[in-house]
């Protein structure tokens, strides 16, 4: 039995040597571990600013237009009137066809008074001149 414990001896001696190689390798990787999630997060910081740099410059070289100052209707009644038919319209209208809507006499004189005030409309950007002559409200 002496060379049997002997041999047992030898195997425990053995796996006690392989447990401490197992220990020192295990600690060699838990360091590289530490060393490379270290980097890892260097990277996630550097792209992070990257990014934000990035956004940034954009935002400058590229500002986004002012918001268009709201048209306002001129006071006169006979504006309310024009946007008044205009409401109620489905289709582009000349000049005539508002002095119809609001019964106005069909007079040259009235058409183109008509068609001035259409035209201020347009200049403020509350109407839309589709083609010569042919008025309609702006498409969203």
């Amino acid at each position: 039995m002496t060379g049997g414990e002997l041999t047992l001896g030898a195997v425990l001696a053995r796996l006690e040597e392989r447990e401490r190689e197992i220990a020192a390798q295990a600690e060699v990787a838990r360091e590289k571990i530490a060393e490379l999630t270290a980097l890892l997060d260097g990277f996630d910081k550097a792209a992070e600013e990257i990014r934000i740099t990035r956004k940034t410059l954009l935002e400058l070289l590229d500002p986004r237009p002012p918001a268009p100052p709201t048209a306002k209707l001129p006071d006169h009644p006979a504006y309310q009137q024009v946007m008044a038919v205009f409401a109620a319209a489905d289709a582009p209208l000349r000049a005539r066809a508002v002095c119809e809507a609001v019964d106005m006499e069909i007079a040259p004189n009235n058409v183109n008074n008509v068609r001035l005030k259409l035209k201020r409309l347009v200049e403020r950007g509350i109407l839309a001149e589709a083609e010569q002559g042919l008025f309609t409200r702006p498409r969203p």
